[in-house]
């Protein structure tokens, strides 16, 4: 990994706050696995998309999370990226109803097979989110 500019460390560790907060242990999943192949590429996702765009004060992180999930769906190819920022949606307060609506206002704009995707998507977000909440009980 190069030696990170002054500039460079504040962008990371705003963006590492931003990680946690927004992502929790999915989003630290994603940049790990990234640790062998592209370090480099696992900063650049800290510092930019976390420490440069969801730092921004203009919208707060629910309002990020939408866009997201609206974007991620309309995509209709980004399935696992999709599931981090459901979770990610959940973890900045939309309810799972909401991420439903969403997703299926996304059938309107970038077709039915999208909206299915996403929906399949959130399926197993919930799923898993509420296997891992029965466990803890």
């Amino acid at each position: 990994m190069t030696q990170l500019t002054t500039d460079q460390n504040e962008r990371y560790e705003r963006g590492l706050r931003a990680l946690a907060a927004i992502d929790g242990a999915a989003g630290h999943k994603v940049v790990d696995s990234l640790a062998d192949i592209a370090p480099d590429f696992a900063r650049y996702l800290i510092e930019f998309p976390f420490g440069d765009i969801y730092s921004r004060p203009s919208l707060d992180l629910r309002a990020r999370e939408i866009a997201t999930i609206a974007a991620l769906t309309a995509m209709g190819n980004a399935t696992p990226q999709l599931k981090v920022h459901i979770e990610a949606g959940l973890n900045v307060g939309l309810s799972s109803d909401e991420v439903v609506e969403i997703i299926m206002q996304m059938a309107v704009y970038a077709g039915f097979p999208a909206a299915l995707n996403g929906l399949f998507a959130a399926k197993e977000v919930f799923a898993s989110r509420a296997a891992a909440e029965q466990e803890h009980d």
